[in-house]
């Protein structure tokens, strides 16, 4: 039997950095989506999104700056575009967080646990300093019979070792969330500025359920 909060499991701790923007409901209950920023060791910053319910937080103090520190899980779903396109989207649904007792450390709180499946074939490449680098799609069970889709970077030797596993492969992998920019070229060469969030994976391994 699955535990599903053990295979998908997220810290953050990081400022609120947007307002609150309705979500959804569901039987009475109102979720918003806001946006935690988390730092870095770089000095950088990560814009993380994030979806709460009204139950709990006082939406009212909601405030733009303040010290949260939130545990959930990393979900997807994917979104149907006007062009007919679908377009994976990708937050931590909240299900417990902190406001108080809350220190600076707080701020670069970023840890993730994931137990899945590879699938999609791993996209393995050498930037151009020649560094290991691969792209790995992780299916994860949900209740109620749905899954999230993950994309996961991986560096150095565990981009060389997933790079010929299987799809179906169980993995368990831990990281940490991050945002990218990156720049969209299109066919009539104009560009568009966007954001793409996926896990950087520090530590990767083939999984074997117990029965």
């Amino acid at each position: 039997m699955e535990i599903y909060s053990e295979n998908n499991f997220v810290t953050l701790g990081g400022t609120v950095a947007s307002t609150l923007e309705e979500s959804h409901e569901i039987y009475g209950e109102k979720f918003y989506r806001f946006y935690i920023e988390v730092d870095r060791l770089s000095g950088m910053a990560d814009k993380i999104p994030a979806i709460i319910s009204e139950r709990l937080i006082d939406v009212n103090n909601f405030k733009i700056g303040k010290l949260i520190k939130i545990e959930g899980q990393y979900r997807s779903y994917n979104q149907v575009l006007e062009n007919g396109k679908s377009k994976l989207i990708l937050s931590v649904f909240v299900k417990d967080i902190k406001t108080e007792d809350l220190d600076e450390k707080t701020k670069m709180e970023n840890s993730l646990t994931l137990i899945g499946c590879i699938c999609k074939p791993p996209i393995y490449r050498k930037t151009p300093l020649g560094r290991d680098i691969a792209d790995v799609l992780v299916a994860v069970n949900r209740a109620y019979n749905k899954s999230d889709y993950i994309p996961c970077i991986l560096w150095g030797r565990n981009a060389k070792f997933c790079q010929n596993l299987a799809i179906g492969t169980n993995v368990k992998l831990e990281g940490r969330i991050q945002a990218r920019e990156y720049e969209k070229k299109y066919e009539d060469g104009t560009a568009e500025k966007r954001v793409a969030y996926e896990v950087s994976v520090s530590k990767f391994e083939e999984y074997k359920k117990e029965d």
